[in-house]
């Protein structure tokens, strides 16, 4: 039996009556639409999906069906084929017309929701590659899907006003100053995202700090509007896109590239611990290794000096002589230069700053070899605990403020006092010529 055969026993079979006509006709369009939406979204879905893994895309493929790309394709068929086919429908009159705009405005909005889904499985797909480490895509994935909305909300309004979308895209130039001000931080944030990755001014890992946004910890998403900086205390900071174009923030990454870290630290040193060495204590400290040859030459050096100015009569009050913080600074500067762990090809000093009332500031200056923060600690913290312990080793104190017990003393009772006296007394074998002077208040702190 050839097809237009069946087609004339099937219309000899349709009821007369107009709703079961209308009915019948609509069962069946539905029947071909639910159909094609199957085949679509099932089998054309596994179709596609084992192609893209024998082609060796196969994140592609997981992508595509984990967004529901196939699906939504589905239902964009399923609405097309009910706008071809519900002018075949009998008896519908001016219902054919509204059927048709509505179907056919859905079958644009599943096929841009449908773009949109492919758009996210590419941000998939890219967030597991090497690039997405340095580079984010998210800011332009955004705009993509906001074009994608824009385009859609413009041919499904003409669908249903049944005029031309030029004709709507002329109306909007009269609404272009209202446009730039409700979509005004859209295109600052688009610049912004742009300026930010062309110029490769801000990377996802980056360790940024922006004091003004409350913003210091390794920025962790870049998005068209906003970017995510987690904080060393696990808070998240959301800091607008175009702030980081157009204020200043300090990022680190050039810090970490360079395999250096700089430390740069005073001690203050009480200006009371300053003075002359002896020559005996000269000769004590060449015992120091890092001090031996510095010492040898300055030592020569000022013996030369003042051998001149004995032969010319001058007064022994105006020889030259070392001081403890000269030398100080030499074994700092010899200590640096000797650490596995302090980079050397950098500049390295330790410098006299100016003195003021707390002291006399020694500023230590280098860069560590590694940038981690644990190791930079850890090299930060040994490198000052050597030179705060080599301090009494030149005759040098570190300046503190006094504290409340060193200004007022500490109270003991009397009985206590005299104790301390009667012991005094007989260690000395003089009781009797200092019974007289017992304390009877209380004892001063010593030194």
């Amino acid at each position: 039996m050839t097809f237009d055969a069946l087609l004339e026993l099937f219309q000899q079979r349709i009821p007369t009556h107009p709703w079961a006509q209308i009915s019948l006709y609509l069962a069946v369009l539905l029947l071909i639409a639910t159909v094609s939406q199957w085949l679509v979204a099932r089998v054309a879905a596994r179709l596609a999906s084992r192609v893209l893994v024998v082609a060796g895309k196969e994140p592609w493929a997981k992508a595509l069906m984990r967004h529901r790309a196939y699906r939504r394709f589905g239902y964009t068929l399923w609405f097309a084929v009910v706008t071809l086919g519900i002018g075949e429908v009998p008896h519908l009159g001016r219902y054919t017309q509204v059927i048709e705009r509505l179907t056919h405005a859905g079958a644009w909005i599943c096929f841009f929701v449908m773009l949109g889904g492919v758009l996210s499985a590419w941000q998939e797909v890219y967030a597991g590659t090497t690039r997405a480490q340095t580079r984010s895509i998210k800011g332009y994935i955004q705009v993509g899907r906001l074009g994608l909305g824009l385009i859609c909300a413009v041919l499904v309004l003409s669908i249903l006003i049944d005029r031309s979308p030029l004709w709507m895209l002329s109306g909007l130039g009269a609404l272009s100053a209202v446009l730039l001000l409700v979509f005004k931080d859209t295109l600052l944030s688009l610049v912004a995202s742009t300026q930010l990755t062309s110029n490769d001014m801000l990377r996802i890992g980056d360790w940024i700090e922006m004091p003004q946004c409350n913003a210091d910890g390794y920025v962790k998403d870049i998005a068209l509007h906003t970017v995510k900086v987690q904080n060393w205390d696990n808070t998240v900071t959301t800091v607008p896109t175009y702030k980081l174009f157009s204020e200043s923030y300090r990022n680190y990454r050039q810090m970490f590239e360079s395999g250096a870290r700089r430390i740069k630290r005073t001690l203050r040193l009480d200006a009371g611990s300053v003075r002359f060495l002896q020559d005996d204590e000269v000769h004590a400290l060449m015992r120091f290794r890092l001090l031996h040859d510095y010492l040898e030459e300055k030592q020569a050096e000022v013996d030369r000096a003042n051998r001149l100015l004995i032969e010319a009569g001058s007064d022994s009050v105006n020889r030259r002589r070392l001081t403890n913080i000269g030398t100080f600074r030499a074994y700092g500067i010899a200590y640096l230069k000797a650490h596995p762990e302090i980079h050397h090809d950098l500049l390295l000093n330790v410098r006299m700053m100016e003195p003021d009332s707390q002291g006399i500031p020694v500023e230590i200056y280098c860069f560590t070899a590694l940038t981690a923060w644990m190791d930079y600690e850890r090299i930060q913290g040994d490198v000052f605990d050597h030179l705060l312990a080599i301090l009494p080793e030149m005759g040098l104190r570190l300046y503190q403020a006094p504290s409340g017990a060193d200004l007022t003393g500490v109270r003991i009772s009397p009985v206590l006092a005299a104790a301390q006296v009667a012991a005094v007394q007989a260690q000395s074998g003089h009781s009797g010529q200092t019974a007289q002077a017992a304390p009877t208040g209380h004892i001063g702190h010593p030194g």
